[in-house]
Parts: structure tokens; C-alpha cells; sequence
């Protein structure tokens, strides 16, 4: 039961939530004060009270400065609890310091009052994983998610429920509090504030942009304000913009009197082919100028563009799915847009999606496809891309060098190349220099720019960027200047340690102020050190990892200087321990390191053989990898190396698919099928926007309890006695389509057309399908059957109900005649309490229990592959393999199914009774499902089923279905087996 307005304001008015007091969303004077200094120490559950707040430069953890640079991940779309711990390894590895999630309503609840946070839906491991990875949480559970989700995240059911969404109405709110109580229920447990979790920031509502004017949405959100703080959450809250607009900047609308506790945050995909924009320091300011909406909080990008998603058909990236998002949004422009964004004061920045994952059953909305791999730093199998070369050296340069958490505009500088746009900023507190060089040219160029007293070239090439930096601590020592990017500092053993990367081949310039000459020795590369005006100048050209000593000349402590190229730079790993930094060189990933005693305890992944090599405090003279203790050696660099090269991943073979059975369905569309079970189609009154039309029953499935996939109608008449054709109006998301029968014979098939540039954000599509009739409908009883494919509701991204938009038939009616036609109609059935709402529609098959895992199929017929017949209707194919994956190997396995384009059908793929998506030959353009390890045993038997659905126009597949190798690597993580039930009582 929701909590009333009044407990709303006592329980959040309380003391006991900590919280500043007062009428503004301005950040308190105390926290304005907080000085530049070393970062807060890596989050867990540490079981500590800590403090989170924000000024107008950066969050504030336990007063310290930190700057969140963020990758987005959705649970919900990696069905393998397992593997979040996976994804979020290589996240932290790869430089992130928190990680941004959604929670979707419809993956949680099938009914109202009904939320299921168990198994594949555990919301409270996953918080736990990420705490144990040390990474710091932004929590997003809407109510309203939009996230290319069905319905925008909204469940099913409330298609069908009385009142207005994402508005002040009662009936909704009554929903949406009992949603956010279930939510809450467990993310007050995670809260970085309480040292049960690290859950430092929380979203309210997403991209509401509409009623923000009106008194309906102010009180909307001053409801979810209070109703979020009345359930305990006293972390910092914020509201993702759609676009900048300045809406719900601090003050925007009713808090309660709470000040100090409210962000405005905002989003933005700017095309990969334009400039990058300035959203902040450098931009037009004002409420539309990004964070200058809100000029007392830190920018905050709650979603900024790494990819894009792509729609049915591929017409967003040429019909080239996502490997052209991945290729037109790469490492260079990562650098250009992510750097242009932290010159502008960005220091809360998420990127979406750094792993997209997949948006499997009927959870994606109509404007997507099944893969939701978005071209993300981390592809959809979970393999690392190039894309995390910048966001490895970019995280790690921010954890490094504190003085980038604190930055104000400085004067301008001339970079000397006039397609070169140059920013330059000072922190006020340690006086260093940041400088980001951004080329928007076609052509390499070369810029000329003043660093420290001294006018240096820097190699930039076409449409990169890069960030240089003056006058930043290295720990003893102190940059004078580098034209190559700084990356990396720690102190390990007896030397500090810094790293700069660039560029394959650039010619670098570092500067260290020295006061005296000092002992320098070129360890490994080649480099031209040489001593002047008080400071060390090495001139080194990129090229893997060059290795300069530096001793004496002032600083107590000697210095490694390493210039690493990108390839180079990403075998870099930095882990913080208790007892000291760790770097480690050589693997592909590096997950966990532990010291214990004198040993580095190290786990991680490699692919090919590999170099380890080991910097770690003193006292550590052993090393091991995955639990191998390992032969290791001094080197000249203060490192341990291992004698020995670890070993790369093994071969995988996949199993040819054979064995295939073969059963046909659709008893529905028989005149004599035993449809008394069905619901009858009796309603007058729907809660859809579509109308209903006058003298017509309400047909649309989500008001008779059908939401996802398929649902059947059957309408009995006694004749239609010259009609000569009969004209179905139906309404369905993209890609769907209509097949209807007349006592068992196929009258036809419509289909909603593919979506071209224009139409690619049409989520809603209607339609009338007319087809001829036989002379025989004019006598006698008949029954027509019609199956429609509705696909998914559309989102409510506009605040105007548009999710609960009708799908399935809207009005049937016969050209020349006017039967009355009695109507049944079936969609799934109850949900699966393993899988979940998203997983079943209304086929036959899924209603008996086909897709599962030891269904009885010993007696359907043999079949093979490629296969070629029209019929109008839908065929199931069954088959079982074995895998005998190296369990030390993490193999990443898809499943690929070809044909010639021009065959009409479409499948749905199920894997050990788990939907895995849908395949439509014909539209494409995806091609390659992957199969998450725990759904799919590596080492073990599986089921396949494939529900195909043709409509008989041409001959139809499978063509070639073939199981593909995605990735390998020798490590990975531990993975427990997802929960697969077989049948249990069919329902027809």
C-alpha cells in the first residue's frame, strides 16, 4: 500500500536521514570549501558510514574529490547473474570507476503486487557484485526507464490499468509507489552512505520532458522525491534531461524543504560526424547550455552517445547492424566528444552503453532489434573492443591526477592550426595546467602550443584529440610538460611511476622539473634525454612500451617513466591494494590482486601467450596467476617478471547442429479445435488509446491479460452469405503481421512494412489486411482464425499514454455481408516463474511447453537443413548438442543462422527453454544471436527450439543454423548454471 503525502513529508522531513535542511538545491558552503587532494579509496561494503555530497566542480566522497566517469550496463540484458561479475571486472580493469544501471518494471513484475527479484531478476546480488568489484553505483528505476525496453520499462499490465503514467494521477501513483517500495526495499541495503553497499547516486524518473510546466508533472516528481527519500535513500538525487533544456534544475519544483541534495543532470547523442559540442564551460550557457542549466552542481551527462541503437531492417547504419556503429563512433572519436566533455566540467559522466548486452523474449521495444549491442566499448558476446583503448587510459588518468576533479576556465591559447580547437583550464588549487587539443580537420596536423613557458608541436591526428597537462604532481617529481597523455601514477617499491601514452609512431616530448642533472637510463625502447634550464627533457617516439630511469637531480625518489602506445597502454592494469598500488603488464585483463605476504596473488584473462610482469610494494618477491604460483625475476624496471610466458586460451570446437526434429503447429486455425478454454472477447470499454471501434468488442490483447508475443483470435458466424471479401484492422509495433484461415484454409498473410529513415522511430504501425473469401463462407457455421504477431508496445517517451497504444485486431468486418462474430482469444500463458513475463507469447507450442528442455519430441518427424516448403502457419525444429568447453576457458558462443534474403519467415530461437530472440530472414539485419554461458552449458547437453513462422508467400528455412565461436580467453569467472525447467502441465 502506497504511503500517504503526509508520511511522505514527516519521513522525509526526518533527522535520521542526515540530509541538510532548507529551501534551495544549492550544495552546502562546507562542501564548496573541499580542496583538491587524493581521491576517496575505491568503494565496497566496507560496513562504514560514509558521506556524499557534490559542489559545482565534483562529487564529494567522504569529502574528497572524485570524478565518476561511468559505463552504463544493463542486468536485465545478460540473463547469467554470473557474468555481471564479468562485465563489471573488465569495467573496473578498463578504467571505470562506477557503473550506471536501470531497473526495468516490466523484467520484475508479471502482475500487480507482484515483484520477483530472484534468480536472473536479482537486483540485490547485483549490487553486491558491484560493490565487490569496487565499483561505485548509479541507480536508475524509473518508474519510466524508456531504454528501448517494451513499453519504456512499464509492465504489461499497466497497458491496461486506469490512469494517466508518468503524471500526478492517483491510479497510477498507486503503481508506481508500490514499484519504487520494491525497488528501494533493496537498494536502501546498497548505500554507500550506510558501508553496505556503493550506491552513491539515484535517478528519478528519465527524460521527462513533457508536463514539466504544468502542475501535473511538478507534482509528480516532488511525489517521487518525497517517496524515494521516505524509503530511506539519502544519496544525492538527479533527473536525467532529454536533450538540455534546464528542466528540473534545484529548485525546479518542491523538495520538501531538503537542500543540497538535488543534480540536474542531462543526456546527448551528437551524430559521430559533426563536431563535438561544448556543454558546459565553453558553451553558449544558460538553461539550454548543458551544465550550465545548473550552475552550483557538477555537469552531470547521465547518458552520453557511445554507439546507437539500430531498428528492424539496419536502416540506421545501411543495413551493416552494429559493427558501423562500433566503426563510426571508434577510440578517435571517443577521445574528441569524451574530452571535449571533460574540458567543459564534466565530471559525472556515463557513457551508454559500454556494454549493451542483449534485449532477449519480447523485452526490446519496436524501434530495436533483439541485439542490443549498441557498438559499445564491450560487444554483446562481452569481448573487449578497441573503443576501451581511450576509456583504459582516460578512467585511469582521472583516478591518477586529482586536479582534474577541480578545473575552471583559463585564457584561451592559440594552437597555432586552424582546424585545431584548443581548451585550456587551471585547477586554483594546485595551479596545474589542463589542456585538451581537439583536431576537427580531415588532414593530420600539427600544433604549436604553449606549455609551462615553452611553445611545443603536438601530433594530432585527423578528427582526435588529446589532453595534455603542466605542472601535475608524479608523485616526488612534477611535469613541467608532455606532449603525450598522461595516464598513470603510483609509487610501487622505492620509485614513483608515471605513464604517458599516444599514438603508434608519434614523436613525444616530456619535460620533468629537475633541478639537477640526474643518472637516466633508457631501459627498453629508445628515447633523447637530455638536461636543461632545470628540468629533464626525453624526446621518445611511440612505440610499445619505452622505459626510462630516472635518478637523482633533486627528487628523493628515482622515477620510471613509461611511454606507452595504445596497444601497450591497454596491458597496463593498476589495482590499489591495502598495502599499496599494484601494476601489472602482459595479460589481456587483469581482474582481481591481492597480496598475501610476499605474494602478488593475481587473477585475470589471456588470450594469446603473454608477458607478466609485476610492480608491487616492498616486500613482495613472488607472484601468482589464477592460483599457478609462478618463477619470477628482478628486472631492471623495479619489477618482478615471470620467466615463463602465460599461456593463451586453447581451441574450442563446436558441434555440427544434426539431429533435427520437425513438428508442425497451429491446431488454432483448424474449424474443429477446441478453443472453449479461450477468454471470450466480450469487453465494450478499453484503457487503450487506440478507440474501439462504434458496435465492435474491445479485441485488443493486454486488456484480456496478453502482453508479449503472439495472440490468436478465433471467430465463429454463422454466414457471410455474399460477402466477397473480409477486411481485418489490426494494430501491432514494427515487423508485425496478420495471418488469417477460414475453417482451416489459409486466406493470407499482411505484413507491417520494414521501417526505412523516415519511419525508424514509428513504434506503433496499423494497418487493414483484406483478403478474398471462398464461396463456401456463405453457408453454414464458420471460424475464422487469425494469428497476430504484435511485437512490442511502443514507449511512453513523450508522457501521452502512447505504450498503451492497442495491439492485435482493432475491427474485422465482411465486404457485402454482416455476420455477427462471436470471439475467443488466447495469448500466453502464465508466466514462467523462472523466466519471466518477457520470456512466452501465445503460440501453441509455447503454451505445451515445445521450447523446453525435455520436452517428449521422440515422436516428430526427422528434418534436415537447409529445408524449403510454404505453408502459411508456424513449424517447430528441436535438436540437442554437447559441449566439453576447457572449464578454465571462458568461450563466448553464438548461434548464426543464414539463408538466401529472399525467403519469407521468421524464427524464434530458444535456448534450454530460454527465449533468445527473434530472427527475420527477409529484414534482417542481424544475423548472429549469442547464447550467455549458464544459459547455455559449456560442459554439458542443451536444447534447441526454433518456432518458425512463415507465411508461405516463398519457400521458407532454416537455411544454414550453425553455433559460432564470438571469443575465447583462458580465465574468465566462475559460472553457476542458470535455472532451465522442463514442462509441467501443457495448456492448450
Amino acid at each position: 500500500m502506497g504511503l500517504s503525502r503526509r508520511t511522505f513529508g514527516a519521513l522525509a522531513g526526518s533527522t535520521a536521514l542526515g540530509l541538510t535542511l532548507g529551501g534551495s538545491g544549492e550544495p552546502s558552503a562546507a562542501a564548496a570549501s573541499a580542496p583538491t587532494g587524493p581521491p576517496p579509496k575505491a568503494p565496497a561494503a566496507d560496513g562504514r558510514t560514509h558521506t556524499v555530497g557534490f559542489d559545482r566542480y565534483s562529487m564529494l566522497v567522504d569529502g574528497r574529490r572524485v570524478v565518476l566517469w561511468s559505463g552504463e550496463m544493463h542486468p536485465f540484458r545478460l540473463p547469467s547473474p554470473s557474468l555481471w561479475r564479468d562485465v563489471l571486472h573488465k569495467l573496473r580493469a578498463h578504467g571505470y570507476n562506477t557503473v550506471s544501471v536501470y531497473v526495468s518494471w516490466n523484467y520484475h513484475s508479471p502482475a500487480p503486487g507482484s515483484y520477483d527479484f530472484t534468480g536472473v531478476r536479482d537486483l540485490d546480488l547485483f549490487l553486491r557484485t558491484a560493490a565487490e568489484t569496487g565499483l561505485y553505483v548509479t541507480l536508475r528505476p524509473g518508474p519510466y526507464i524508456n531504454a528501448e525496453v517494451d513499453a519504456g520499462g512499464f509492465p504489461g499490465w499497466l497497458t491496461a490499468t486506469p490512469g494517466t503514467a508518468r503524471t500526478a494521477d492517483p491510479d497510477y501513483l498507486r503503481h508506481a509507489d508500490e514499484w519504487l517500495t520494491a525497488v528501494n526495499r533493496i537498494a536502501v541495503r546498497h548505500l554507500y552512505t550506510r558501508g553496505t553497499g556503493t550506491v552513491v547516486l539515484y535517478q528519478l524518473e528519465n527524460e521527462y520532458a513533457d508536463h514539466v510546466t504544468e502542475p501535473t508533472g511538478r507534482a509528480y516528481m516532488a511525489h517521487l522525491y518525497r517517496k524515494v527519500r521516505a524509503d530511506g535513500i539519502d544519496v544525492p538525487l538527479f533527473h536525467n534531461d532529454k536533450g538540455r533544456n534546464g528542466h528540473w534544475t534545484p529548485g525546479s519544483f518542491d523538495t520538501g524543504g531538503e537542500r543540497g541534495r538535488w543534480l540536474y543532470g542531462f543526456d546527448g547523442y551528437p551524430s559521430p560526424f559533426g563536431t563535438p559540442p561544448d556543454w558546459g564551460h565553453y558553451g553558449p550557457g544558460g538553461p539550454r547550455g548543458g551544465s550550465t542549466a545548473s550552475p552550483g552542481t557538477p555537469g552531470l551527462i547521465a547518458e552520453f552517445g557511445g554507439g546507437w541503437f539500430d531498428p528492424w531492417g539496419g536502416a540506421e547504419f545501411g543495413g551493416k547492424g552494429y559493427a558501423e556503429s562500433r566503426r563510426t563512433r571508434d577510440a578517435a572519436y571517443e577521445r574528441r566528444f569524451y574530452l571535449t566533455n571533460l574540458a567543459n566540467g564534466i565530471t559525472v559522466h556515463n557513457v551508454y552503453m559500454t556494454f549493451g548486452g542483449t534485449s532477449w523474449g519480447w523485452l526490446p521495444a519496436p524501434v530495436v532489434y533483439t541485439s542490443y549491442d549498441y557498438g559499445a566499448a564491450i560487444d554483446e558476446a562481452r569481448q573487449p573492443t578497441a573503443k576501451l583503448v581511450p576509456m583504459h587510459q582516460i578512467g585511469h588518468l582521472l583516478h591518477s591526477f586529482p586536479d582534474l576533479a577541480k578545473l575552471d576556465r583559463a585564457p584561451g591559447i592559440d594552437a597555432g592550426a586552424p582546424d585545431v580547437k584548443a581548451y585550456h583550464l587551471v585547477n586554483p588549487d594546485t595551479g596545474a595546467h589542463i589542456q585538451v587539443l581537439r583536431n576537427d580537420g580531415s588532414a593530420d596536423t600539427v600544433a604549436a602550443v604553449p606549455l609551462a613557458g615553452a611553445t611545443v608541436s603536438v601530433p594530432l591526428p585527423a578528427r582526435d584529440a588529446r589532453l595534455l597537462a603542466a605542472g601535475i604532481s608524479l608523485g616526488h617529481w612534477t611535469l613541467r610538460h608532455s606532449t603525450a597523455q598522461p595516464m598513470l601514477r603510483l609509487a610501487a617499491g622505492r620509485q614513483d611511476i608515471a605513464v604517458f601514452t599516444g599514438r603508434t609512431d608519434e614523436l613525444t616530448e616530456t619535460a620533468l622539473e629537475c633541478p639537477h642533472q640526474p643518472a637516466v637510463t633508457v631501459l627498453e625502447g629508445a628515447a633523447d634525454c637530455t638536461h636543461r634550464d632545470g628540468a629533464l627533457y626525453v624526446r621518445a617516439r611511440l612505440g610499445g612500451l619505452t622505459r626510462i630511469s630516472v635518478r637523482g637531480g633533486g627528487p628523493a625518489a628515482p622515477l620510471l617513466l613509461l611511454l606507452a602506445d595504445d596497444a601497450a597502454s591497454q596491458r597496463l592494469w593498476h589495482r590499489p591494494t591495502p598495502s599499496g598500488p599494484v601494476l601489472v603488464h602482459g595479460p589481456a585483463l587483469l581482474r582481481t590482486a591481492e597480496l598475501r605476504g610476499a605474494t602478488a596473488e593475481l587473477t585475470g584473462d589471456t588470450v594469446g601467450e603473454a608477458d607478466l610482469e609485476v610492480w608491487a610494494p616492498r616486500g613482495v618477491t613472488e607472484a601468482a596467476w589464477n592460483g599457478t604460483r609462478l618463477r619470477m625475476g628482478p628486472t631492471r624496471s623495479g619489477s618482478l617478471r615471470a620467466e615463463g610466458r602465460l599461456p593463451g586460451a586453447g581451441a574450442v570446437e563446436l558441434p555440427a547442429l544434426t539431429g533435427w526434429r520437425r513438428s508442425a503447429e497451429n491446431p488454432e486455425s483448424a474449424a474443429d479445435f477446441d478453443d472453449s478454454a479461450w477468454r471470450t472477447a466480450e469487453l465494450t470499454a478499453s484503457a487503450a488509446t487506440t478507440p474501439v471501434p462504434a458496435g465492435s468488442p474491445v479485441l485488443f490483447a493486454d486488456d484480456y491479460g496478453f502482453h508479449y508475443g503472439d495472440v490468436w483470435y478465433r471467430g465463429r458466424f454463422e454466414s457471410a452469405g455474399g460477402a466477397g471479401s473480409v477486411s481485418l484492422s489490426y494494430v501491432t509495433g514494427t515487423q508485425g503481421l496478420l495471418m488469417a484461415w477460414l475453417d482451416g484454409r489459409p486466406l493470407g498473410t499482411h505484413r507491417m512494412p520494414v521501417p526505412d529513415r523516415g519511419t525508424v522511430r514509428r513504434a506503433t504501425w496499423t494497418a487493414t489486411a483484406e483478403f478474398p473469401l471462398p464461396s463456401a463462407a456463405g453457408s453454414g457455421g464458420h471460424v475464422l482464425s487469425v494469428l497476430v504477431r504484435r511485437m512490442q508496445h511502443d514507449q511512453d517517451g513523450r508522457a501521452d499514454d502512447t505504450h498503451k497504444a492497442g495491439r492485435g485486431l482493432v475491427q474485422v468486418s465482411f465486404n457485402g455481408a454482416s455476420p455477427a462474430v462471436r470471439w475467443r482469444i488466447q495469448g500466453e500463458a502464465a508466466p514462467d516463474p523462472v523466466r519471466g513475463p518477457l520470456n512466452n507469447g501465445g503460440l501453441y507450442g509455447e503454451r505445451n511447453g515445445w521450447h523446453l528442455p525435455g520436452f517428449p519430441d521422440q515422436d516428430w518427424r526427422p528434418a534436415r537443413f537447409p529445408r524449403a516448403e510454404r505453408r502459411q502457419g508456424v513449424v517447430w525444429y528441436r535438436t540437442g548438442f554437447r559441449l566439453a568447453v576447457d572449464p578454465a576457458t571462458d568461450a563466448s558462443i553464438g548461434l548464426t543462422l543464414t539463408d538466401e534474403p529472399s525467403r519469407a519467415y521468421r524464427v524464434q530461437i530458444f535456448l534450454n527453454g530460454w527465449n533468445m530472440g527473434q530472427y527475420i530472414n527477409d529484414v534482417g539485419p542481424q544475423h548472429t544471436f549469442v547464447l550467455p554461458n549458464g544459459l547455455l552449458r559449456t560442459r554439458g547437453d542443451n536444447t534447441l527450439a526454433l518456432a518458425v513462422l512463415s507465411d508461405g508467400t516463398t519457400d521458407s528455412g532454416p537455411g544454414v543454423v550453425e553455433l559460432t565461436l564470438l571469443g575465447r580467453a583462458l580465465g574468465g569467472v566462475p559460472v553457476t548454471r542458470v535455472e532451465s525447467p522442463g514442462p509441467t502441465s501443457p495448456r492448450t
